[in-house]
């Protein structure tokens, strides 16, 4: 990337005005320091140690551990026995004991379509109905949501009896399907309906009720209409408007994702999935409306659309980015284990993993905290039969909230750099003692920034060597990367620091810090939990005489983790393909696995010669295999998310080791939006101008992949990747 040198005008995050830059740069060294491969120095001075943030109030615990599950989406009881139901994104429903021992599932049904809740009906114990949300078919162009009664066998193992299916209601849904239902205490089934497509209301349907979608729907199953396998309530808002769906109760809403009625207010609460700021609670009323897509959560976002008939009602809640990701609705508590949380509405993130609660009197909220801070991929939160919560994590286990010990805030926690034990000398960037260096074969974009990597194990402790993913880090360990520009392209004197990132492991788990750099080039600041934003005084590559300062983004713990998925195993640039490479340790390059090996930094030596494992190729690096040089730039820059299980809303897998043809990009239609792109294939094979994942990867703002921490193009990636897919098979 081309920097230039401009006087800077922007205030940071910490209000503070950058000094003139001539006035401050600090020299760097011309090339790398030396480290001495030959023998392990033990880092004894790590104060990284604790949290800075006050504990929160509960932890997860794995239950049923024994009970094998793929890609859960649901969790419920089955009435009158306590039996548990879980359901799998791919169709299947089982069932298990309420026990701590269970592991043998029964199948309760196969639907052979994405399936995504189920809900007994009201009179179960006597006509043995269960209604299940599905969408369908898999590899349609065009699918329908489905809500289908089944009867359930009264015979052992009492499951399902396919024959008997009836389909109740069907609507054309292909992208934001919902996928929750409810009966309410008015004994009618309230369904929830996203806007069917993705991203930015494409059909502009959120505030047409000419449709089903982008709604919540209520109808009754105790009786039917003419031409229908149920009624339409009479006392529904908009029964007698014309042009409207009689089925729709309160509607503007984007993908809600899972509901819930309070037991004992009766209350239906919903998490709304958002978009580009914001995540959204609401407790849902007659004929409400949302606000989806003229507004996202009471913030503006396509403000000139037409508007629906009732007025826009604000959110209960809502969280911003920082905070959270992705929606998933919970439940209001009514359980006995947790004193603390009776009556309060406990819910969670899909992407961040953290769980809130929030207790509301019909007008306001009148308490509302963060609960638990986890690594899980949360889905559902359902409950049993004793109304003990039960969270669902898409990676495949079921976790309960316990309280947390933790002891309270460290004060200690390093707010300085120059405190953490990292640095013998924080001006000059010089590792301490035992601090290993290390880079990698394909770089994270970062918007050019240059950037220098540090791995800290403490005393003596090991690394667990994995061949495929990111290695096994012993707790203590810390990673370290700290990103710079140079005002003066090729200059190592003109170099400025401007950020500098921790990932810490302490009891089991990773958590990301990061440390803004002064002007003076001297230190760097804790950044605070909710990240921040400035504006950089150096020029992006391409820009004009006179541009805007470059953005950078600070992350937030949260946001931090959402790259570091439990699919990548939290490390990403820690991988045997990233780090089988030389590296120069100051003068002397040697394969860094080796390096590593001999400096006993594995716990046992390695499975094969370096020559023998898998490396990624540099995509910066012409002379080396095309086609490998743009598979190792979209493992580097997507695979931690868009791989199974990994938090990408897509179905694609990007994994170097999965074969591309079957990645699910290779002419395969988008799930979600298109961006104009006609034609739209993922990669159109030999028609770059038909590929929505380059089309993403240059554009910036909406839509923009990577969507994290970035908001410059990269324009040699951008170049690699067209020519790449102008060379597929047609």
């Amino acid at each position: 990337m081309r920097s230039r040198f401009r006087i800077p005008v922007a205030v940071c995050c910490t209000g503070a005005i950058w000094l003139a830059l001539a006035a401050s740069l600090r020299a760097a060294p011309n090339g790398p320091a030396a480290f001495d491969t030959r023998a392990r120095v033990p880092w004894t001075m790590s104060q990284v140690v604790g949290r800075p943030d006050p504990p929160l109030p509960f932890r997860v615990r794995r239950v049923f551990e024994r009970v094998p599950l793929k890609q859960p989406l649901f969790f419920t009881h089955e009435p009158g026995t306590g039996r548990l139901l879980v359901v799998e994104q791919q169709g299947r429903i089982v069932a298990f004991p309420n026990r701590a021992d269970s592991e043998a599932v029964d199948l309760f049904l196969d639907t052979g379509r994405e399936t995504y809740s189920l809900t007994f009906d009201p009179k179960y114990a006597d006509n043995r109905y269960v209604y299940v949300f599905s969408n369908g078919p898999r590899d349609a162009t065009k699918k329908q949501n489905r809500i289908a009664r089944f009867e359930v066998s009264r015979e052992p193992p009492q499951a399902c009896l396919p024959a008997s299916e009836k389909v109740i209601i069907e609507f054309e849904s292909n992208g934001h399907n919902g996928g929750d239902l409810a009966f309410g205490p008015d004994g009618c089934l309230y369904i929830s309906a996203g806007d069917g497509t993705s991203d930015s209301d494409t059909n502009v349907t959120g505030q047409d009720l000419s449709d089903l979608v982008s709604a919540i729907l209520r109808i009754d199953l105790r009786r039917t209409d003419e031409g229908r396998n149920y009624a339409i309530p009479r006392d529904n808002p908009f029964v007698e408007q014309a042009g409207a769906r009689g089925e729709i109760w309160a509607y503007g809403l984007r993908n809600p994702w899972r509901i819930a009625f309070d037991r004992e207010s009766g209350r239906l609460w919903v998490g709304d999935v958002g978009q580009d700021v914001r995540e959204i609670v609401h407790v849902i009323q007659r004929g409400g409306n949302y606000g989806w897509s003229v507004e996202e959560g009471g913030q503006p976002f396509h403000p000139g659309r037409a508007r629906g008939p009732t007025p826009i009602l604000p959110p209960v809640a809502v969280h911003p980015h920082s905070e959270a990701r992705s929606m998933t609705g919970g439940r209001v508590y009514h359980g006995s284990r947790l004193a603390d949380l009776r009556g309060a509405y406990v819910y969670g993130d899909y992407s961040t993993g953290r769980v809130w609660g929030l207790r509301y009197d019909g007008q306001r909220v009148t308490w509302q905290r963060e609960l638990a801070d986890t690594t899980l991929a949360i889905v559902a939160i359902g409950e049993d039969a004793d109304g003990e919560l039960h969270i669902v994590d898409h990676a495949g286990g079921i976790y309960r909230l316990e309280p947390n010990e933790a002891t309270a805030v460290n004060q200690q926690f390093p707010r300085k750099l120059s405190e953490t034990g990292l640095f013998a000398d924080v001006a000059g960037h010089a590792p301490a003692a035992g601090l290993i260096p290390y880079s990698v074969n394909s770089a994270l974009w970062s918007d050019g920034a240059l950037k220098d990597r540090l791995i800290a194990l403490p005393g003596e402790a090991q690394i667990e060597f994995v061949e495929a993913h990111g290695w096994n880090f012993p707790d203590g360990a810390v990673i370290v990367k700290t990103f710079s520009f140079e005002t003066r392209p090729g200059d190592a004197a003109s170099r400025r620091r401007v950020e500098t990132r921790l990932l810490v492991r302490e009891q089991g788990e990773w958590t990301g810090y990061s440390y803004q750099w002064n002007d003076e080039q001297t230190d760097a600041e804790l950044v605070p939990a909710a990240g921040c934003d400035r504006e950089l005084p150096f020029a992006a590559e391409g820009a004009a005489d006179e541009p805007p300062g470059q953005k950078w983004h600070f992350p937030s713990r949260a946001e931090c983790m959402m790259c570091h998925t439990r699919a990548a195993n939290y490390v990403l640039g820690l991988s045997t393909p990233q780090m089988n490479r030389a590296h120069n340790y100051g003068g002397e390059e040697e394969n860094q696995l080796a390096v590593l090996e001999r400096l006993g930094a594995f716990k046992a030596a390695l499975p094969k010669r370096p020559a023998e494992l898998p490396a990624l190729a540099d995509p910066r690096d012409a002379s080396a295999d095309l086609a490998a040089r743009a598979r190792s730039y979209l493992h580097a820059n997507c695979a931690h998310c868009h791989v199974m299980a990994g938090g990408g809303n897509a179905r694609i897998d990007l994994d170097i080791a999965t074969p591309f043809e079957k990645s699910y990009t290779l002419g395969e239609r988008p799930l979600h939006e298109t961006f104009g792109v006609e034609r739209a294939l993922l990669v159109a094979p030999g028609e770059p101008e038909r590929s929505v994942l380059l089309s993403r990867l240059e554009r910036t703002g909406r839509g923009r992949m990577p969507p994290l921490s970035t908001s410059v193009v990269d324009r040699d990636a951008a170049s690699l990747l067209r020519e790449w897919i102008a060379g597929q098979q047609r």
